[in-house]
């Protein structure tokens, strides 16, 4: 069985520009994430004009799993392999990520994106969606399909963590500003960047606020339901729980045309149904009642 995750837009109070420079502070290696062990750069390419690079890297990944496990697997360390394309002059970062080790038995692939928000140049949006296809594993697929959802989901909030972290230590080191990309000129000469005030008005702008760095907003673009908007209404649920929602919305949005009539959570049996997806356990719940107005 496949599985797959579908996280909401996570919107940043931060501007493409500083989001770019926190995440790029993960690489080669990050204290703050153990199983992250190493990550080397095999190829890095740049545009003529300097607007898009592309990075592939190989990572090692040291999963938690039993001994005997890993043992009867023969390996220690997993390798994945992942694509960067940063294309400076639209504020997009794809990120494409596959495993390398097993490739014969089992398929992982990750998707993520960030961008300029699309009503705010100075916030930032993050998606991410990921699947994982267990074809065979030494007869030990459903164990090891459970330590590796286990262990993604883990990643997820960590990863979000690890951004604020390196957001606050650049605030600690006075950077709070990184100026946008710009085209060279003629003669190959780049056009100076515009300083900004670090703790004023920018434009007639509100100055940023910097207690809450990654303060979750709305995301309007593409009618897709953002974090922010989940909580309101759900509270804080695990990242496999906004999956299961956000699946589903999809699910119903494509069987009835966009119109997600409040019949369908009572009558509809598939397995796709808000109880096999959620367990909600009380239709009568105020949760409920929530949850059908976000679809």
């Amino acid at each position: 069985m496949v599985q797959q995750y579908q996280s909401p837009v996570r919107v940043y109070k931060q501007p493409f520009e500083l989001i770019m420079a926190a995440y790029a502070r993960r690489f080669p290696k990050c204290p703050l994430i153990p199983v992250f062990v190493d990550s080397e750069i095999l190829t890095q390419s740049e545009s003529k004009d300097g607007s898009v690079v592309v990075t592939e890297r190989r990572c090692t990944i040291d999963i938690e799993a039993p001994r005997l496990l890993k043992r009867i697997a023969g390996v220690e360390y997993l390798y994945f392999m992942q694509k960067n394309t940063l294309n400076r002059r639209d504020r997009t970062l794809h990120i494409e990520v596959h495993n390398e080790t097993f490739s014969s038995r089992v398929i992982v692939r990750e998707c993520c994106s960030y961008m300029a928000h699309p009503e705010n140049e100075d916030w930032t949006c993050f998606e991410q969606t990921a699947s994982l296809d267990m074809k065979s594993f030494f007869g030990f697929e459903s164990t090891a399909e459970k330590i590796a959802m286990k262990q993604y989901a883990s990643s997820i909030k960590k990863g979000k963590e690890i951004i604020e972290y390196h957001l606050r230590e650049l605030e600690g080191e006075g950077v709070t500003y990184i100026p946008r990309w710009v085209p060279p000129v003629e003669g190959g000469l780049l056009s100076a960047g515009r300083a900004v005030p670090v703790s004023g008005a920018i434009d007639g702008l509100p100055a940023k606020d910097l207690a809450n760095p990654t303060e979750l907003m709305a995301c309007p673009a593409d009618d897709k339901l953002d974090a922010d908007y989940i909580r309101r209404y759900l509270g804080d649920l695990t990242p496999l729980q906004e999956s299961c929602l956000i699946r589903l919305r999809q699910w119903l949005q494509e069987t009835h045309k966009g119109k997600c009539s409040s019949y369908v959570f009572h009558q509809n049996k598939n397995k796709h149904s808000a109880g096999n997806l959620l367990k909600l356990q009380s239709k009568k719940s105020s949760k409920f009642r929530n949850w059908r107005r976000l679809l």
